[in-house]
């Protein structure tokens, strides 16, 4: 019974949440006299689950997280909007009493709450969706079911990408088999900066793609449990959402098995997938978060995807090159009409504003004349650097041999290893340009320092070897050319890191069992003395 009463409530701020984006805040729907009448049934009886529900609660390892009360104002309102057309997958049984056993074991989860609601459109990178469960201090249980119990935050996201990589916005993956929300991302912001998820509980995957290290790491190694180093870079963890195959050499098909895999890797976090998910069943603010946000709760694929959603939501902002080009190809497609702006804005004021908001908007995101020469030879046959570094996000997501380490007596065959493909030994993938000043060293072996070593290298056709890319060849730079490259790539290419708290996350299991103790003493002193 306790369920049902919850499963009424929390439609009920359903219906009111749709009738807000649905109708605008005009009439409600018609009353439904039955419905209502249930509804009015059901709320006068709840109060006999109580005993039933705190053993179930106790049986599936903690509190289910509790709805906020139902002033008499939302009461009123929840009769109005009972008939409100909203999909739901739960369905009453003919014949079935709603205040029957049948109903003991229905869940109102995110996954549930996502297909009743309408989708909202987010802009990335939105710092409110990677600030955490407002608050300060660790992460209390009575914060998390709060915050779960606003049906907005399990509404599907759709997210726009911001200028720039917005040219890519039809590139983007994941989303129709693991669609965001809210909840969802939160979660996995949670995860993503949680040392227990590794063996020695010292390593979370924040250790390796760090926001203070442009979402990698200034290691040239990766470093794992006990200081173990692995023997390749870190790769960056922003901008994944335009993605699917991960890591250097492309073995997990998805950022889903891209966030599992280092769980169980023994140089990284050593662990294994059961114990992990035995760990985090230990905390009772995970087991509430996955048992709203996902329908089968905490699984080790339910962990990946949460962070995966995380990681999504990590897009960089536009760069001075974006509004460069912005304010460039507006320039070059109205020469004439710019040659007098006090004619143009008398005749046309509209393309007088257009013009006047891009220049204002590439003067407050300055660029250099040497960077905007880097930029043009980076896209010319001269520098043939969008051989490979194309597109929104300025990489092709294929995979190359440069010759990187392929002097070592037993060189790293990358993404051969996966194909078993000849051509593909010493092939990596290419990454992205973009904020790439943020995230040295370089190459998927850590091996070059800077931006600098990296020019020198393509400009000397990288190191022979018979599996070399055909893409791969001496360029004829002069020092200038090579200076104005690294000027691009620092200057024109750099915007602003997504923001991020690394901060609220959960206590130790053990911390919030001696927290909830000593509350419990304290109701207790506060009753007797009363």
């Amino acid at each position: 019974m306790a369920r049902f009463i919850v499963v009424v409530v929390i439609l009920v701020a359903i219906a009111l949440l749709a009738n807000k984006y649905l109708l605008g805040g005009g009439d409600a729907p018609p009353v439904n006299a039955k419905q209502a009448a249930t509804a009015k049934d059901a709320d006068a009886k709840s109060d006999e689950g109580a005993a039933e529900k705190a053993a179930n609660e106790a049986e599936e390892g903690g509190p289910a997280p509790q709805l906020p009360p139902v002033d008499a104002e939302k009461e009123a309102a929840a009769e109005a909007v009972a008939s409100a057309d909203v999909e739901t997958d739960i369905v009453q049984e003919a014949g079935v009493d709603p205040a029957g056993d049948a109903l003991e074991d229905v869940k109102v989860v995110g996954e549930d709450v996502s297909k009743m609601l309408p989708a909202e459109t987010v802009q990335l990178p939105d710092s409110s969706l990677t600030a955490g469960v407002p608050g300060e201090g660790d992460l209390q249980l009575e914060e998390v079911e709060r915050w779960l119990a606003d049906p907005k935050n399990h509404v599907v996201l759709k997210p726009e990408l911001p200028l720039g990589l917005k040219a890519g916005e039809a590139e983007i993956k994941g989303l129709d088999e693991n669609p965001l929300t809210r909840a969802k991302i939160e979660l996995g912001r949670q995860l993503y900066f949680d040392p227990r998820l590794s063996s020695d509980v010292t390593i979370s995957c924040a250790s390796c793609h760090a926001p203070n290290h442009g979402f990698a790491a200034d290691t040239r190694f990766g470093v794992g449990v006990g200081a173990q180093e692995g023997n390749r870079n870190s790769p960056v963890a922003y901008n994944r959402i335009l993605s699917d195959a991960q890591f250097w050499d492309g073995r997990a098909a998805s950022l889903e098995e891209q966030a599992k895999g280092p769980i169980a890797n023994p140089i990284e976090m050593s662990n294994t997938h059961e114990a992990c998910i035995e760990c985090l069943r230990g905390m009772p603010g995970y087991v509430a978060q996955f048992k709203l946000v996902f329908e089968d709760g905490l699984t080790i694929d339910n962990v990946a995807k949460a962070i995966a959603s995380f990681e999504r939501t990590l897009v960089t902002g536009p760069a001075p090159w974006d509004y460069y080009q912005e304010l460039d190809a507006f320039q070059q497609q109205y020469a004439a009409d710019i040659e007098d702006l006090d004619a143009l804005k008398e005749e046309d004021e509209e393309l007088y504003n257009e013009y006047m908001a891009l220049k204002k908007a590439s003067e407050e995101h300055p660029i250099s004349e040497s960077a905007i020469r880097g930029g043009k030879l980076f896209f010319s046959e001269k520098a043939g650097c969008t051989a490979c570094h194309l597109g929104a996000n300025f990489t092709d997501e294929k995979y190359h041999n440069l010759g990187v380490g392929m002097d070592a007596a037993e060189p790293d065959l990358g993404r051969f290893v996966v194909t078993k493909v000849e051509a593909d030994k010493g092939a990596f993938k290419t990454p992205t340009c973009r904020n790439v000043s943020q995230s040295a060293p370089y190459m998927h072996d850590g091996s070059q320092q800077t931006l600098e070593e990296v020019v020198e290298w393509y400009a000397k056709g990288g190191h022979p070897n018979q599996w070399l890319s055909e893409k791969v060849k001496k360029l004829d730079l002069t020092d200038q050319d090579k200076a104005d490259l690294v000027a691009f790539m620092k200057e024109g290419l750099t915007g602003d890191l997504p923001k991020v708290a690394e901060d609220r996350l959960l206590p130790a299991a053990e911390a919030a069992k001696e927290k909830a103790e000593e509350e419990l003493k304290e109701e207790k002193a506060e009753a007797k003395a009363a």
